[in-house]
């Protein structure tokens, strides 16, 4: 099993590589950024310096190296670069220092602040609002793929598939507008709930942020009715390939309980595609969450990337691809880790 961890670890790391690339050459073609940077107004000689700091000045393969030492944890740099960049990490050696550090992710163009610190005050958000998008999707989908299967051909089994199939279809960007109108607007005095409002509000007199998670309900139920419809979908049909199998005739043969045999026995059996279905669909609503963020207001990565492509901050968007990605690797290594767990054969390599 760890070496099978270890494998994956290493593709993730070429995954990785490969998205640096893209995000790079994709995103180094528009625009003069050092433009950007200073704006409408400035000189001549400040434009220079600005394309110097950037490395604008070099070909394109030599900015894509300082752009890969930056990104990476192990680097090069010197000793005024460490100063000039706030590098953090243990560095050793001369005027030019061998270190391992956090990842550089560069500045942004508009706020001139670190993108790795203006991701990191947006990621608890995104994190809060995936994890309880995917919490409703498991605590509802499961139960009721299980009910759907025990009373197949039932009007329970024709109610959820046909919810289901209704969820899968609808985008969540437009569910996320109807919800919004619905609940945040027409009917918010009696549900308490408005439109947009992020996982914290401050103070007016102190300046203190105060947790305000009752902002999370509407567009948390938003983003998990697609992994809630095909949680359900898929604990259904698996459920019903394994009620099917020899041991579960053999279960009630014992006098095991029906409830004993469906939640431990059978549920058991069958929650490896779930699981897979789990793990994807927590990597993509960490990484796709942008537009659900936006509409409600939700302070998070996506919401500050759709707002920095507005402004053509591209260090800011280059930023969140990245961290999205790895984000998206580490769950999807997480998601073999539980496939070990509840199928003891991945552990052995059979």
């Amino acid at each position: 099993m760890l070496s099978y961890i270890t494998k994956k670890l290493f593709y993730g790391l070429f995954v990785l590589i490969g998205v640096i690339m893209l995000v790079f050459f994709l995103f180094q073609g528009f625009g003069d950024p050092s433009r950007l940077v200073m704006g409408q107004t400035g000189d001549k000689t400040t434009q220079e310096n600005i394309r110097k700091e950037l490395y604008l000045d070099q070909p394109k393969w030599k900015q894509f190296i300082f752009y890969l030492n930056d990104v990476s944890p192990l680097s090069i740099h010197t000793q005024n670069e460490i100063d000039t960049k706030e590098l953090s990490g243990f560095f050793v050696g001369g005027e030019t220092k061998v270190g391992i550090k956090l990842p550089y992710l560069r500045k942004s163009y508009q706020t001139k602040k670190s993108v790795g610190a203006t991701l990191m005050e947006a990621l608890p958000g995104t994190l809060i609002l995936a994890a309880a998008a995917m919490l409703i999707a498991i605590v509802i989908g499961i139960p009721l793929g299980v009910l759907a299967a025990v009373k197949q051909n039932t009007w329970m089994d024709t109610s959820a598939v046909f919810a289901s199939i209704l969820g899968i279809s609808a985008p969540s960007f437009f569910l996320g507008i109807i919800i919004a109108y619905i609940f945040g607007f027409v009917l918010s005095d009696w549900t308490g709930l408005h439109i947009t409002g992020s996982w914290f509000d401050i103070d007016v007199e102190t300046g203190e942020k105060r947790l305000t998670l009752q902002n999370l309900i509407l567009p948390a139920i938003t983003l998990g009715i697609r992994p809630l419809a095909i949680i359900t979908q898929l604990t259904r049909s698996s459920m019903l390939d394994v009620l099917d199998q020899d041991f579960i005739r053999t279960a009630y043969a014992k006098g095991l309980s029906k409830s004993r045999v469906i939640w431990k026995h059978a549920l058991h059996n069958a929650l490896n595609p779930v699981i897979t279905a789990v793990t994807g669909w927590f990597a993509e609503l960490l990484a796709g969450a942008f537009f659900i963020e936006y509409i409600f207001g939700w302070k998070g990565i996506g919401k500050v990337t759709v707002e920095a492509l507005e402004k053509l901050d591209f260090p800011v968007v280059m930023g969140s691809v990245l961290v999205s990605a790895t984000f998206f690797i580490l769950i999807n290594i997480l998601a073999d880790i539980l496939y070990g767990i509840v199928d003891p054969r991945i552990r052995t390599g059979n």
